[in-house]
């Protein structure tokens, strides 16, 4: 059901207008129009121009469009007004009913759990126990829980066949005349980029122009690009403008500024009210006990601590996430989500609504805690860092682990990446497939971690930026088929699936952004 570009138009304002009344930029604003009227300059004849240019000049306008611009970034466009809400979520039928029968096997997964080692799923803590946290909410690292009996709820591999399985319904066995050739693990018809469109949507990225992550630029000498680049980026910061600074971390942040710019861009300030509902976070996590936090944290163990880069940062990885477990202002984001989030209740209060307690719908918290850990680098103030990852996995993350038809959704990645690989590497693609290692059993874990983990720390925040300036994930598949066509000449003489990923088992010293150049910009197409 498409709507006429005004009507969808006026839909869209209707739309912000009504999320942003109720906020508190709305009602700062408000003061401040108040407090505007006992200055000189605002005069009663011209009351409404000068108070606008009051708010104009004191930056508060900015603030505004900043908050319109992430309100835009976050939510799709708007569906037919007679479209039912599961359309909202998910427009394919096919696609909603698998993500819910996906959910139910983390459910009951969870349920069996809770049932063998005969723990609630939520449970008030004891007031010793309260204060014992509390105590130690610094330095959780240093306990050594027996967690030997919690096992993950699901694998990435596991999450893999659940996608490998998906089929359109429509199409009787695959009779579908263009995708009939698709000889990838993913069975369903998706419309995903070939190369001309992905150069025109990165275009940035292109071979003349100044990137941050290129050494040595045959146009452009690195240092002087930087120069400029960190001068424009300063200004950048001044402006105090979203969009700006969207546009202009395409060609990477300069590490100094980095911090600032991801914050603009998902127009992250700290204020005191974030910072109070960060305490309110807090206070609930040391309230009440999960079965998720002996999840989160034997999977901060397992991760973490294994991690060479990421070990330093253990104790921010329980705090963030424990209070993520209990945000229920995540729950916003099903709205557009094809995932609904499972509930249950305190033991012994079932069916009682203020004893409920939402499940994050993925429980796999070894991939949170991935895109949690880069962050540490950039944000040492734990309100801030919360702010920053729950803006991160509403905008972008969530849509690694459900299953959807977005474009920036993990089916569409795959699929893309399929698809790249068949078209421009097809004698690796075959050679692969016919030795039974097919690519994406390779890369899907790169991509459901967006690469943490994988790559170098300086180089995931290189790729992160892309993804914040594009406002999209795609860069994500490319990249990880211009790791493939990297490796091709290895890939070629393997002879089994582990041999493959012996090849490709350390990404850490790969530079992203020449691999993705080279694969956008020289591949012959």
């Amino acid at each position: 059901a498409m709507l006429d570009p005004e009507r969808g138009l006026s839909l869209t304002i209707a739309r912000v207008v009504q999320r942003l009344q109720g906020s508190s930029l709305h009602s700062q604003l408000e003061r401040q129009a108040r407090v505007s009227l006992h200055k000189p300059e605002i005069k009663l004849e011209s009351l409404k121009e000068d108070i606008k240019d009051f708010l104009k000049t004191s930056g508060w306008e900015k603030k505004l469009q900043n908050a319109v611009y992430s309100e835009l970034s976050v939510f799709p466009s708007p569906c037919h007004p007679a479209a039912p809400p599961e359309h909202i979520k998910e427009p394919l039928a096919y696609m909603r009913k698998a993500q819910g029968s996906w959910e139910k096997r983390i459910l009951k997964s969870l349920n069996s759990m809770c049932t063998e080692l005969n723990i609630p799923l939520a449970q008030k803590r004891p007031v010793n126990e309260q204060k014992e946290l509390l105590n130690k909410w610094n330095e959780m690292g240093t306990d050594e829980p027996d967690l030997s009996l919690f096992r993950p709820v699901y694998a990435p591999k596991d999450f893999l066949e659940v996608l490998m399985n998906l089929r359109n319904p429509n199409y009787e066995n695959g009779e579908q005349p263009s995708f009939r050739n698709h000889l990838g693990l993913i069975q369903v018809p998706l419309k995903v980029k070939d190369i001309p469109e992905l150069k025109e949507d990165f275009s940035e990225l292109g071979l003349n122009i100044g990137q941050l992550g290129i050494d040595d630029s045959a146009q452009v000498p690195p240092e002087f690009f930087e120069n400029e680049h960190v001068r424009v980026g300063q200004k950048v910061l001044e402006e105090q403008d979203s969009a700006a600074a969207q546009q202009y971390v395409r060609q990477g942040c300069p590490t100094a500024l980095r911090a600032d710019l991801w914050a603009l861009i998902l127009n992250i300030s700290n204020q005191p009210e974030d910072i109070l509902y960060y305490e309110q976070l807090k206070s609930n996590v040391i309230q009440h006990d999960l079965l998720v936090d002996s999840l989160i944290y034997k999977d901060v163990k397992l991760t973490a601590s294994n991690d060479d880069y990421y070990f330093v940062f253990e104790d921010y990885l329980y705090q963030v996430l424990l209070c993520f477990s209990r945000d229920t202002s995540v729950l916003e984001h099903f709205t557009y989500s094809s995932a609904t989030p499972p509930k249950s209740y305190i033991r012994g209060k079932l069916g009682m609504e203020e004893y409920a307690v939402f499940y994050p719908p993925n429980v796999n918290y070894n991939s949170f805690i991935l895109s949690v850990a880069p962050l540490c680098f950039l944000y040492h103030e734990p309100s801030k860092l919360y702010q920053i990852f729950r803006e991160m996995y509403v905008r972008f993350f969530f849509r690694l682990h459900s299953i959807s038809s977005h474009p920036s959704g993990i089916v569409s990645l795959c699929l893309l990446f399929e698809t790249l690989l068949q078209t421009h590497l097809p004698q690796l693609f075959y050679h692969l497939r016919e030795i039974g290692a097919q690519p994406l059993r390779i890369s899907f874990k790169w991509m459901v971690r967006a690469f943490s983990g994988y790559l170098a720390t300086d180089q995931l925040l290189l790729l992160w930026d892309r993804i914040l300036g594009y406002n999209s994930l795609e860069i994500l598949a490319v990249l990880a088929a211009a790791v493939f066509a990297f490796r091709a000449v290895n890939l070629m003489e393997v002879t089994s699936l582990a041999a493959a990923e012996a090849v490709l088992a350390d990404l850490s010293t790969l530079k992203v952004m020449p691999l993705l150049q080279i694969f956008l910009f020289a591949t012959v197409t």
